[in-house]
């Protein structure tokens, strides 16, 4: 056996034999881990656990639901927000974490030292080659150290700088995505509060029009078996009212869906029902005018194109790294130190050093290293000129489309007024014959289905407001809001729709223009009750060609008759003045000759004839497309 196993086997000998079992157990027990699968009573005590937690703190629903404090609810208890604030306070903690990486570092440190002999050994002259027999040492076989050293890098002081700083952006980065969540939320708020609304307001009428449609369609295939109407008319009577009772069925779906996604956005417990609370349609803003100040608004609030912004800082700091790696690092330290061996001159002392160290060979990576460096701000700056074209053609397809579904509202609006005036005339109509019977549920049906269509355009309307309102970034609210409380974030919430209804989008010096509204003032006509059929009939006609009246903000519209009566007849003017928004007084005449002592509809027809003939200058003059 050799020097060198003699040595290694009396120096096993030596260790205790505890500290030999300890070693072997941990190294047994490392070798034999498994994988441990989750049980099923794990699961369902993560899934019980989570449940609770989803729903924990939130106020109870106790009335009907407006659509301000479904945003607010939305705002506070919604779990996809609730996660984008988490990861900005993660991406804030990380941020203030780094900051301490430019500290210097101050170790301390204690230890404690024995062995079972000695150590120490004989010497050797340099000169002469003598071997001293004299064993010595300067080591006891037990001591205590103990010490506390300062150092600092400077370069690693630069490097930490900017990782600081690139980790602050990445906040401000989670910052803009926890702003789009709170976009997005308000809305798809908007979307479902205004179909779910719509569902729960013609419900009633659409189970009792279901229910009437299911026995008319008995009635008329007994009628069409028995031959009291003929088949070809009973049979395009049931494909009629199929069609129409599909179609209302579908579009009840359709808006039904709404309160479960109103639920879902709000977080609200489920099988926990609740009901919307009525609320008046309000006037949807006109269609915007300016699309190119939108898209300036758009490049310039989108948080997608800021996050960019913040993208580009990170990587320039990302290049002053790369480049201080380059440079040589000199490092600074200083110490106390102190040490029990008796056999020491001095047992405490001081030290400190400074040391500078470079690797030549990074050098050499220079030029590859600036041409990641360029092609990295190439791609930077492609994926952002990408971005905003791709935002530029979201804010014009978003103008279009809310031009275009104001326009389906409108159609959609006048032809429910249609169908419900069908509907009544056909039931005052009724006589005693099946097929007027039968006719009548039809047509009911069909303005079930109308309303049901209008709610639905009406909807549209406020989703492709919404979009539009999303794409060009603006904030639905301030983000002081966490500290509130429901009914204060329900306020506020109210404050802000009030706001963006009566001017929208204030911020953009009325990119939007409002809509165009009169206040029709009529002249010349003395009798109380004509001039107020007269102000309905103007209001009809201008309404149609989305001119509203308003007896309090809108442009005064003034109508003034005057007529000269000979031989029997009247020769009549009808005088339109309007105001424009250049403050130039606009005016335009009429003139017709009408019956002496003519009975009130000629009166009312000359007037309508009279806004029909100069329906193309009063729009421009109110600037209506």
């Amino acid at each position: 056996m050799s020097k060198q196993q003699i040595t290694l086997s009396g120096a096993v000998r030596m260790l205790p034999r505890t500290w030999v079992a300890l070693a072997v157990t941990a190294l047994m027990a490392g070798c034999s881990v498994a994988p441990k699968a989750i049980t099923a009573d794990e699961v369902r005590e993560r899934v019980k656990a989570d449940t609770a937690r989803m729903y924990v703190d939130q106020a109870p629903i106790n009335a009907p639901i407006s659509m301000e404090e479904a945003v607010a609810r939305a705002l506070k208890y919604n779990l996809d927000y609730r996660l984008k604030k988490m990861e900005s306070a993660l991406a804030q903690g990380l941020t203030d974490y780094a900051s301490y990486d430019m500290l210097p570092q101050m170790v301390a440190s204690a230890g404690y030292r024995s062995r079972n002999n000695d150590s120490g050994g004989v010497s050797m002259g340099i000169l002469d080659g003598e071997i001293s027999d004299r064993a010595t040492t300067s080591d006891e076989r037990s001591r205590t150290t103990r010490g506390i050293e300062f150092s600092w890098n400077v370069l690693d002081f630069g490097v930490s700088y900017y990782r600081a700083r690139q980790q602050g952006d990445q906040f401000l980065i989670a910052e803009e995505r926890r702003r789009k969540v709170v976009q997005n939320l308000l809305q798809d708020v908007r979307a479902a509060y205004w179909r779910a609304l719509g569902a729960q307001r013609l419900n009633a009428q659409a189970d009792d029009i279901l229910q009437r449609a299911s026995l008319a369609l008995g009635r008329s295939r007994e009628a069409e078996t028995q031959k009291i109407i003929p088949p070809g008319l009973a049979l395009a009577y049931q494909r009629a009212l199929l069609d129409a009772t599909t179609l209302l069925n579908q579009r009840r779906q359709d808006l039904e869906f709404a309160k479960r996604e109103l639920a879902a956005l709000m977080n609200v417990p489920p099988g926990l029902d609740f009901q919307v609370a009525e609320a008046n349609e309000a006037a949807l803003p006109a269609a915007p005018r300016d699309v190119t100040k939108l898209e300036d608004m758009a490049l310039l609030q989108r948080p997608e194109l800021r996050e960019e912004d913040f993208r580009k800082r990170i990587t320039a700091a990302e290049a002053h790294k790369q480049m201080l790696s380059l440079l040589p690092g000199l490092t600074l330290t200083y110490g106390r130190q102190r040490d029990s061996n008796a056999f020491l001159y001095n047992n405490s002392w001081s030290e400190g050093g400074a040391s500078l160290a470079w690797n030549l060979m990074r050098l050499v990576s220079i030029p590859a290293m600036k041409d990641a460096q360029n092609h990295q701000a190439q791609t930077d700056e492609a994926r952002r000129m990408a971005l905003s074209m791709a935002i530029l053609t979201q804010t014009r397809v978003s103008a279009e489309r809310y031009r275009m579904a104001l326009e389906d509202f409108r159609l959609a609006d006048q032809a429910a007024q249609v169908d419900t005036r069908l509907a009544a005339f056909t039931k005052a109509s009724v006589t005693a014959k099946l097929d007027s019977e039968l006719e009548a549920i039809r047509t009911q049906a069909r303005a079930v289905l109308g309303q049901y269509q209008r709610a639905n355009a009406y909807a549209n309307a406020h989703i492709a407001f919404g979009r539009l309102y999303n794409t060009v970034g603006l904030d639905p609210i301030a983000d002081d809001f966490e500290g509130n409380d429901l009914a204060q974030l329900t306020g506020r919430v109210k404050a802000h729709l009030q706001a963006s209804e009566k001017d929208a989008f204030a911020l953009s010096s009325n990119l939007f223009g409002r809509a165009a509204s009169v206040n029709v003032h009529l002249a010349g006509i003395q009798d109380p009750v004509q001039q107020v059929r007269m102000k309905a009939l103007v209001s009809e006609l201008l309404g149609r060609h989305q001119i509203a009246t308003d007896a309090k903000d809108g442009v005064p519209l003034n109508l003034a008759y005057q007529s000269t009566e000979a031989y029997g007849l009247e020769k009549a003017s009808w005088t339109l003045k309007v105001t424009d928004e250049a403050g130039q007084a606009q005016q335009a005449r009429f003139a017709t000759t009408i019956p002496a002592n003519a009975r009130t509809s000629v009166y009312e027809s000359s007037l309508m004839a009279a806004l029909n003939a100069h329906l193309g200058d009063i729009k421009s003059w109110l600037k209506v497309d």
